[in-house]
């Protein structure tokens, strides 16, 4: 494999672009099974991924981010929006020229032995890609499996293992290896890590980094721990009932969040220093539901700060530093 670098002529280009992406999946009720409502998982979001970056999406669970994840892979059928990767709009694709792009566009589950076949070793599963797309000989595909495997950290014997004698770091290792076989130059990692002990998070993080630096990979990073995505994230931002409340450079958002949710969500990070002491912010309430969100800014009924406004207007993300975007009408009070 060679390294894929992630800047041409020594400036990063936009290798992800999504613009007014949106997914509602119908509600059916009736005995026509007619379409009596909307669930808006995800509603129009825009966002861009430089080439060789790390874009967290972080949000409650529930808001929108592992749909868009899936939607910009095309895992799901997008509502409308559309999304270029590389100068290719993906929602345009059909037949060969999609099943080349999705050689480029790779995804890690959150569950990984949900996405493994229980039934064949995991050599065979890793190689799976491989046999889809003719890519080698059988005994160059063996060659490839063997040599991923030990760039996550597995040894070759592992290959005729079946994932039930896996921990899940190592299954999670195995899903990194398969999504790398192919070569891809974007991946979605769909909470990778959040279902493992804190010890191996932090191996899994450390790993994906070094991967991502060797072979110059960009990554959208979906998760709801916001402490993962700020070891792991260039960019990071924040999801809510579908939309985007914030979005900004990792450093600015974790050292002055301006949306109020984020605040709230900063707030509830533990600090390690027990003599220091933080604010915690109590959100009111629960999360709306999708199938029926708030009118106007759709945090304004758990907002500390709302005004009648609120409830009517809906705020556009608008830039108050340099790439530094928030949705919220009042977000230049909390500037310095």
């Amino acid at each position: 494999m060679t390294d894929n670098p992630s800047k041409k002529n020594g400036r990063s280009k936009d290798l992800v672009q999504v613009k007014n992406l949106v997914k509602y999946y119908p509600v059916r009720g009736g005995v026509l099974r007619r379409v009596v409502a909307w669930v808006k998982a995800v509603d129009d979001i825009s966002f861009t991924i430089k080439e060789g970056e790390t874009l967290g999406l972080v949000g409650e669970s529930g808001c929108g981010k592992t749909t868009a994840g899936h939607t910009l892979l095309r895992l799901i059928p997008p509502t409308s929006g559309s999304v270029v990767f590389d100068g290719v709009d993906v929602f345009q694709l059909k037949g060969k020229a999609l099943k080349e792009m999705r050689r480029k566009m790779q995804v890690v589950f959150q569950d990984p032995y949900a996405s493994l076949d229980p039934r064949l070793p995991i050599g065979e599963s890793v190689a799976e890609g491989l046999k889809i797309h003719n890519i080698g000989t059988p005994r160059e595909r063996v060659e490839m499996v063997m040599e991923m495997l030990r760039k996550v950290g597995l040894e070759d014997y592992h290959a005729n293992r079946y994932p039930h004698e896996f921990s899940g770091g190592q299954r999670q290792r195995i899903g990194i290896a398969r999504a790398l076989t192919l070569q891809p130059r974007f991946i979605v990692l769909d909470e990778p890590v959040s279902a493992l002990d804190v010890s191996i998070q932090a191996q899994v993080l450390n790993l994906l980094k070094d991967l991502q630096q060797e072979f110059g990979l960009t990554y959208l990073f979906v998760a709801h721990n916001l402490a993962v995505v700020e070891h792991i994230s260039d960019r990071v931002a924040v999801m809510y009932l579908g939309k985007i409340a914030e979005m900004a450079p990792r450093d600015d958002l974790f050292r002055k969040p301006l949306h109020p949710y984020t605040q709230a969500l900063m707030s509830a990070i533990p600090i390690p220093d027990p003599t220091v002491k933080r604010k915690r912010v109590i959100l009111k309430g629960d999360v709306p539901s999708p199938l029926n969100p708030p009118s106007g800014c759709r945090f304004h009924p758990r907002c500390p700060v709302a005004r009648e406004n609120c409830a009517v207007d809906e705020p556009g993300l608008r830039e108050l530093r340099p790439g530094h975007q928030v949705a919220c009408h009042y977000a230049e009070d909390f500037l310095e």
